[in-house]
């Protein structure tokens, strides 16, 4: 199913049934699940792995090495999902020698013109609207939602189940199970109609908003709510997960937005 003006290495192994249209390059050591489509004018880099019933929309790049100027040819790849959908002209690149590979999970939607740069792990069922552009290195937790337009600093974790408005510039991590809004970044609720559509019962949503009550409402730090959290509010894997995320965070979270406070102040 290979159009006679698509160039594919013969060192790309592809499923049987991959369709490619004209015009598409398949450079050698790329796997191609089965049920894959590949669109036009896509070009396809050594060390990429896709998997199936993927679609790849016309003018995409996936597996360039990194705009990194640390790289030295290491051998690193980019892994594709099952059931992902990459819109026209995204480009993915490669990993470092850090990570060693760019990762995309299962059923991800990323919109036209989107960027995701080296040593990426984005989980599954993410979208990034159209024009994201996510910095090298960031993580990216399942079922969060990235609005158009927005830029991911370098290092930033953000956590599952949260929506990120559209042109945000993303310079702190984002804790799971929120909304970031408003310029500067800033914690703008606990993200329930997301969280209703995944199944979460108003009792979760309920235990995430008092979690969230005590981290951005009680006039703690990060540190104190933390520690108050863990003594006073019951385990469970929604308050584990907060905990462990905001432990591990290397940037420092998002603050809740004051008004008239400036990104310099």
């Amino acid at each position: 199913m290979t159009h006679p003006f698509t160039y594919v290495d013969p060192n790309a192994k592809l499923a049987s049934n991959v369709k490619i249209d004209p015009f598409t390059v398949i450079h050698g050591d790329v796997k191609i699940g089965e049920g894959t489509w590949i669109g036009s004018n896509v070009t396809i880099m050594e060390g990429t792995r896709i998997g199936k019933n993927c679609r790849i929309f016309p003018g995409a790049v996936i597996g360039a090495i990194p705009q990194d100027l640390k790289f030295n040819g290491e051998k690193t790849y980019v892994e594709i999902g099952d059931n992902t959908t990459i819109r026209e002209f995204v480009t993915i690149n490669r990993g470092t020698v850090d990570r060693g590979k760019t990762k995309v999970g299962n059923n991800c939607l990323i919109m036209a013109y989107s960027h995701i740069a080296h040593d990426c792990l984005i989980g599954n069922s993410c979208i990034m609207s159209n024009s994201v552009q996510v910095a090298g290195h960031v993580d990216i937790g399942d079922y969060a939602i990235i609005g158009g337009v927005s830029a991911v600093h370098q290092f930033v974790h953000i956590g599952q189940h949260t929506f990120i408005a559209g042109g945000s510039l993303v310079s702190k991590d984002v804790p799971p199970y929120i909304k970031a809004v408003r310029n500067p970044l800033s914690y703008g609720g606990v993200n329930s109609v997301g969280l209703k559509r995944r199944g979460f019962s108003i009792e979760q949503i309920n235990h995430i908003l008092d979690i969230y009550r005590i981290i951005y409402n009680k006039g703690f730090n990060t540190s104190q709510a933390v520690d108050f959290i863990e003594e006073e509010i019951k385990a469970s894997d929604e308050r584990d997960e907060i905990i462990m995320f905001i432990r591990d965070s290397g940037r420092g979270i998002i603050k809740r937005f004051t008004k008239g406070v400036s990104e310099d102040d």
